[in-house]
């Protein structure tokens, strides 16, 4: 990593937690990942560009709506070093993901559904009910509490 002197275009890492709303061990752990980058100073310390900001908006963005980082990761790798992610970024990621969001969506709401008629039946039968123990495959394994017991 190069030396960077003080610079108003720069942020420590204090500064880029307070701005991001991401604490420090988390930016640290995306910098080990890869996912953003910093310089360092003759001191070692790290700092970010501004552009980082943008990043780690993104970052937490596609994580609110359940992208892995590695998805993440893969994305962020397409935009050059110190680059914000821009409106056109943001468009072509998205569409990436549409697909794998659209089948979770489905996947959520059936599993929703399941959930609301095992309420409604109040049953949670463990040979009969298709969301604890769909097909009873855990009959299989013989009586007791199958789910607790370690291998």
């Amino acid at each position: 990593m190069t030396s960077l002197a003080p610079d108003a275009d720069v942020l420590t890492i204090g500064e880029l937690a307070e701005r991001s709303g991401v604490p420090a061990s988390a930016l640290r752990f995306y910098e080990r990942q890869g996912l953003i980058r910093s310089r360092r100073t003759s001191g070692n310390q790290r700092r970010y560009t501004r552009a980082t900001l943008r990043q780690v908006a993104f970052i937490k963005a596609s994580q609110s709506v359940g992208i892995p980082l590695d998805d993440i990761g893969g994305v962020l790798a397409f935009l050059p070093a110190d680059t914000a992610p821009t409106q056109e970024f943001w468009e072509r990621a998205s569409a990436c993901w549409k697909d794998m969001l659209n089948v979770r969506i489905k996947r959520m709401v059936r599993m929703r559904d399941l959930f609301t008629e095992c309420i409604g039946c109040g049953c949670l039968s463990f040979d009969q009910c298709a969301l604890i123990n769909p097909g009873d495959k855990l009959s299989r394994h013989g009586p007791g509490p199958r789910r607790l017991l370690k291998d």
